[in-house]
């Protein structure tokens, strides 16, 4: 009962423990449990199911929460923080705890990065490992090793692995299948030296790690057009993978220059090749000038055709009599560098920029000739006048050379091509294109003339051509008409022969074939008869095998039968003798004479016959033989 001075504060219920669940409780004040532990102010402890089923706590003590039960598998470890060992936390410490296993954490324990999974390590995977505190360990041998704070090493695969609280995992790695074109960039952590490894299956050691090689944006442009930045399953643009080693693929009849910042020293790659970049080479990037007319920097390239190719350029020149003219010209040029030479090679990227220079140095040639030439003379021999401007006369023979050359990057320019000539200002631009019109004009008609004259010609050619071939058609027709006539006379002669000859062969074949259908009845009928009687034979042969097997089995079935009443008589006859016995037969064998004998002389006779009257008997045999036996 609640007394007057008493006040409920609360009502506490009784908590259940199971095997997955403990109490987190903490003291109060200082007292003494029901388990009789002493426990300070500010204690905390668990209460499991092996000390109490059910737990109603004090009014000294508090519920923190419910603890559920920490399981790790076969294939899990955790790294417990703080654990309690006899009783005591050790602060500060960490505890490995392989599965199979189960615990309840107590107070102020923690799991660092929760319950892991076993490390399981395949034949082209390891562990790169690092030494948090002086340890113990064992190498890939088996032999001990002591380990150093800070000491790298790794674990290789096939295997499985759980740290321990003195190692630190820094990565997991996997070896990196290469091809032969393919390879990555390797730097020692140690010496900082790169490298570059091509081709084959390669692990990082534990003290070399992967280099990012940085390109400028012009070669990442061109190496992403090229489509070695580029996804081969879709065709997107991929991300670059900068540790893995650069590859250019050169075109045919191209050549590439890659320099070497540590060497400094370039390398010439001529095509069709695979550049590789070292780890201190970088690509020499090529500018040129492009458009109509030229501009400098439109072209960026990695490698540069060797020719023959051709380039285009606008020209605007003046002529004495001050005639602007804007020229379209095409000039054919090639590279004189034998493919695997590096000398000439190198001598190709002499010059940076090897199209505008070659086309400012033409195009100041052209302006200098036509400045001192006329628009009417220029107008006319417009081809010779540009290809002496840019090619020149040779001093030995005074005729025009057939190529320029240019000794910084033998450059050669075979040939030049006027495209276009047009005025640039607009009195030159009517006046020549009246002459142009008037040209064409007197050229039309001449051409008309020239047509019409051709056409005439023709056409009586033709005419005397078409009546020679009338009369050669009509004298072929009467020839042709010959020929049928006497075609149709052999005809209607053959064809009156025919007839006769058809109705007698007629005759004789419907007469032989008569007689080959009759012939043919016959035989079908001797041969039906013949069928017949083999098949009466066959029938009659037939049933008397039938009826002799028939009574051959009804014999044989009799023999046997009377052979087995014969022989169940005689083992009947047997089986009496054996149940009469021999003793009784012989007695049965002399009663009748012994009683026969008895009675004769009981009735006073010496003998007696019996007789049906039937049977003749002759008495005086009988007689005789009674009195032979008296006497």
């Amino acid at each position: 009962t609640q007394s007057t001075w008493e006040e409920i504060v609360s009502i506490v219920n009784a908590e259940v423990l199971t095997e997955t669940t403990a109490l987190h409780l903490e003291a109060l004040r200082n007292f003494v449990d029901v388990f009789g532990q002493d426990r300070k102010a500010g204690e905390q402890w668990l209460v499991t199911l092996e000390q109490a089923e059910t737990y109603l706590p004090g009014p000294n003590e508090k519920l923190r929460r419910k603890v559920p039960l920490t399981v790790v598998s076969d294939r899990q470890f955790c790294i417990v923080v703080d654990p309690w060992r006899d009783g005591r936390q050790m602060l500060g410490q960490k505890e490995v705890r392989r599965g199979r296993c189960s615990f309840f954490q107590f107070p102020g324990e923690r799991l660092e990065n929760g319950i892991q999974q076993v490390f399981i390590l395949g034949a082209e995977e390891a562990l790169l490992l690092t030494a948090q505190e002086a340890c113990d360990d064992v190498d890939s041998d088996g032999k001990p090793v002591k380990r150093s704070p800070g000491d790298k090493w790794m674990i290789y695969g096939p295997r499985e692995y759980v740290p321990t609280v003195a190692v630190q995992i820094l990565e997991r790695r996997q070896s990196i299948p290469l091809d032969e074109n393919e390879g990555i960039y390797v730097r020692d952590t140690k010496t900082g030296q790169v490298r570059a490894v091509i081709g084959g299956t390669y692990m990082l050691a534990p003290d070399e790690e992967l280099w990012e090689k940085k390109l400028p944006d012009a070669v990442l442009e061109k190496l992403a057009t090229q489509g070695d930045l580029r996804d081969r399953g879709s065709g997107q643009k991929a991300a670059r993978d900068a540790t893995r080693v650069v590859t250019y693929s050169v075109p045919h009849n191209c050549v590439v220059q890659v320099y070497d910042y540590k060497s400094k020293r370039p390398r010439i790659v001529f095509g069709p090749d695979m550049v590789k970049l070292g780890p201190d080479e970088q690509f020499t990037v090529v500018r040129l000038s492009g458009d109509k007319p030229k501009r400098a920097n439109v072209i960026t390239t990695l490698c540069v055709s060797l020719g023959p190719d051709f380039m285009t350029d606008i020209v605007v020149v003046e002529t004495s009599n001050h005639a602007r003219l804007s020229l379209q010209l095409a000039y054919n040029w090639q590279f004189e560098c034998a493919v695997g030479d590096p000398v000439a090679g190198a001598k190709v990227f002499n010059v940076a920029d090897f199209v505008g220079d070659a086309c400012n140095a033409m195009a100041s040639r052209i302006r200098g000739a036509v400045a001192s030439e006329p628009f009417d003379s220029f107008h006319k021999n417009s081809s010779s006048i540009i290809k002496t401007a840019v090619f020149g006369i040779d001093k030995e023979t005074q005729k025009v050379r057939s190529s320029l050359r240019f000794k910084n990057n033998n450059l050669i320019v075979t040939s030049v091509d006027i495209q276009s000539v047009e005025p640039v200002d607009t009195k030159t631009r009517d006046a020549l294109m009246k002459s142009v019109q008037l040209a064409i004009e007197i050229t039309t008609k001449s051409q008309e003339a020239s047509a019409r004259h051709t056409a005439d010609r023709r056409e009586q050619i033709a005419r005397g051509e078409l009546e020679r071939q009338i009369i050669d058609d009509k004298a072929r027709a009467e020839k042709e008409r010959l020929t049928l006539l006497n075609m149709q006379a052999e005809c209607a002669a053959i064809e009156s022969t025919g007839t006769s000859k058809a109705e007698a062969q007629a005759v004789a074949a419907a007469a032989q074939i008569e007689g080959e259908s009759q012939v043919n009845i016959a035989r079908l009928k001797a041969q039906a008869q013949a069928v017949t009687a083999e098949a009466d034979l066959s029938s009659t042969l037939e049933k008397q095998e039938a009826e002799l097997s028939f009574k051959e089995s009804l014999n044989s079935l009799e023999v046997s039968k009377t052979k087995e009443m014969s022989e169940i008589e005689v083992r009947k006859f047997k089986a009496s003798v054996q149940a009469i016995g021999r003793d009784t037969i012989a007695a049965m064998a002399q009663a009748g004479p012994e009683m026969q004998a008895k009675l004769l002389k009981g009735l006073g006779l010496q003998g007696y016959l019996l007789t049906d009257g039937n049977s003749p008997i002759n008495l005086m045999n009988t007689a005789n033989a009674l009195t032979g036996q008296q006497a």
